[in-house]
């Protein structure tokens, strides 16, 4: 019995310490090859691009591949809406109605409302970002233009970012659209050009090329970074990072673009290393559940777990508007 127990207490010891060495050759992984485990395991295609803002380190995977946007691409629309509210060409209370007819289907509430309804620019943005309202989108789209929305792009030098269409509604009859709309749906985009729209927002850089700031830039930049910070849904980026040490309730701003094969979402995340972007696209996923443990999100939240914990060990912290102006200035 005695030596029983001798040899299963050594195989206990041989299973521990095994463990541990495994989990040891795990930890001095580089990124690069966590990033790459990660997604060997993912059953789909996974596009990827982050930068730590005030180190400069990038880690990216396919970063220049066209990609379904889904909901993500409503970070676009609401850039155009803070470039014509700094205009003048719209404002924050312009009064938007919602009739029966712009009830669409899909993510958001205001299709279960009572219209018409009576709402602001600024509600209809809140509930396009915190809710990825869809009915919500489609009259953000014919406020701004949608024409204006892509010229916007187009300026911004996002040379593979489009938005086709409203959600869930046809093309305007003699509509001509672009040849590779049926791939894409309702928009496309890279891993990139997401990441440089988000840091847009962090940098608030609004102003043209070579064309001044204005002192409200700040003001509108904190809106839309409030909005992204409420982001209702964080299955994704922001599933392990909301246990992480320092984490606030406002450490984290991102927009999530779901579709049956695909799951994307883009962040700037207030690390106690600096603000760092993460733009992760999962696409072609065998997975096509909407469950808690659908694998296209997991496979996101591993990456922004292992690209934060490589960058910022210490954790997260709240953000600060003082960060934002430090970086805008280039220190």
């Amino acid at each position: 019995m005695r030596l029983f127990r001798s040899r299963s207490l050594f195989g206990l010891l041989v299973a521990i310490f095994s463990a541990a060495g495994a989990w040891a050759q795990s930890t001095r992984l580089t990124l690069p090859a966590q990033i790459h485990a990660i997604e060997a395991e993912h059953h789909g295609d996974v596009a990827l691009f982050a930068e730590n803002l005030k180190t400069h380190e990038t880690v990216a995977t396919s970063p220049d591949t066209p990609v379904q946007t889904a909901s993500v691409i409503k970070l676009a629309i609401l850039y155009e809406a803070l470039e014509q509210v700094r205009s003048g060409k719209a404002h924050f209370d312009d009064r938007v109605t919602l009739t029966p007819a712009d009830q669409v289907p899909g993510s958001g509430v205001l299709r279960l409302f009572d219209a018409p309804l009576s709402l602001t620019l600024k509600d209809v943005l809140t509930m396009m970002v915190v809710m990825s309202d869809n009915s919500a989108t489609n009259l953000a789209i014919d406020h701004l233009g949608l024409e204006n929305i892509d010229d916007r792009i187009a300026k911004l030098g996002l040379k593979d970012t489009y938005l086709y269409k409203k959600i869930f509604t046809p093309a305007p009859v003699g509509a001509a659209m672009p040849t590779d709309q049926k791939r894409f749906g309702l928009g496309k985009t890279t891993a990139r050009e997401m990441a440089t729209l988000m840091t847009k927002f962090v940098r608030c850089e609004l102003a043209e090329p070579a064309s001044p700031t204005q002192s409200e830039d700040a003001a509108l930049c904190d809106v839309a970074l409030k909005m992204l910070r409420l982001q209702f849904y964080r299955s994704a980026i922001p599933r392990y990072l909301d246990g992480m040490p320092g984490v606030a309730s406002d450490s984290i701003a991102n927009k999530t673009g779901s579709l049956d094969a695909v799951r994307n979402d883009v962040a700037a995340i207030s690390t106690k290393n600096g603000i760092v972007i993460i733009s992760a696209f999962t696409f072609n996923n065998k997975d096509h559940s909407w469950g808690a443990e659908q694998e296209g999100e997991l496979t996101i939240a591993k990456l922004a777990k292992a690209i934060i914990q490589s960058w910022s060990p210490d954790g997260l912290t709240a953000w600060s508007s003082q960060v934002s102006k430090n970086l805008s200035a280039g220190k």
